[in-house]
């Protein structure tokens, strides 16, 4: 953090990260993922281009798109939870589970590789993808979602897995809630709910896993950088509440394609990076 790159560099940093937050925020009300399946690859790509270590840039992606969730989640969820379209009770069996989660994958974080976390992205990407493209209405789990352990377990793993991707629990929640017959629309509104369980312990355990690392980028606290969460948060803030009305309008099957596709294009571009 002594040095500032040169202006030439930081021009093309700040259009992407404005570009990145319009796409984001509206991603995060259309499918209450937060915005962290665009935001994380986004970032990595930027980081890139402008020569910072790979050893680090994972990290700082993901990290930084969990800060950039904690108020897209809000926001998002202000607004489905106007609407009535939120399960609260789900949300509240998940007030620990979910954390929880967060917390062991923040800790998991400090250990793995950047190439690590870039598989993990693209595998659960893919696989979600698939399963939304090639959903059928006879594909469902059970009736009615699990209490007790089971909803438990769940939820830790929403939590874990989420926290290495940088996203807010939407990917894996939405897939969760429609295999066990609720619909798409109310689970897409209850995941914008784990993205406030998911992003705050998340952003806290990002820092405090990069606390003390050398050489990063500047304005960066552990692995979040700050230019990046002040620039993209107001433009997220505003732009969601657009992607929220869309959501409400398209019907299940057109955000289960719309979804999957997202997905699916995310995961073959994280693919090419190990390449």
């Amino acid at each position: 953090m002594e040095f500032l790159p040169p202006l030439s560099e930081v021009y093309p940093f700040l259009l992407a990260l404005v570009a990145a937050g319009m796409v984001a925020g509206f991603l995060a009300g259309l499918f209450g993922i937060g915005g962290g399946a665009v935001l994380v690859p986004v970032f990595y790509q930027v980081l890139t281009a402008l020569g910072f270590d790979e050893a680090y840039r994972m990290h700082l992606a993901v990290g930084t798109s969990l800060a950039i969730i904690v108020p897209t989640s809000i926001q998002s969820f202000r607004k489905h939870y106007a609407r009535g379209a939120v399960d609260l009770d789900l949300l509240r069996s998940f007030v620990f589970a979910v954390p929880f989660g967060v917390i062991c994958a923040s800790i998991v974080t400090a250990w793995i590789s950047g190439a690590g976390l870039r598989v993990i992205f693209a595998v659960i990407a893919l696989v979600i993808a698939l399963r939304l493209l090639l959903a059928r209405e006879n594909w469902k789990l059970a009736g009615d979602i699990p209490r007790g352990p089971t909803r438990m377990v769940i939820g830790w793993l929403i939590g874990f897995f989420s926290t290495f991707m940088g996203i807010g629990g939407g990917v894996m929640n939405n897939t969760f809630m429609t295999l066990y017959g609720r619909p798409m629309h109310q689970a897409v509104a209850t995941s914008s709910g784990t993205g406030i369980l998911i992003s705050i312990p998340g952003m806290i355990g990002y820092i405090l896993a990069g606390w003390g690392i050398a050489d990063m980028p500047p304005f960066t606290l552990g692995y979040v950088n700050l230019l990046a969460f002040a620039i993209i948060i107001p433009i997220t803030i505003f732009v969601a509440p657009i992607g929220v009305r869309f959501a409400h309008v398209l019907s299940k099957r057109q955000l289960e394609v719309a979804f999957g596709s997202f997905l699916i294009l995310v995961s073959i571009r994280f693919f090419a990076t190990l390449l």
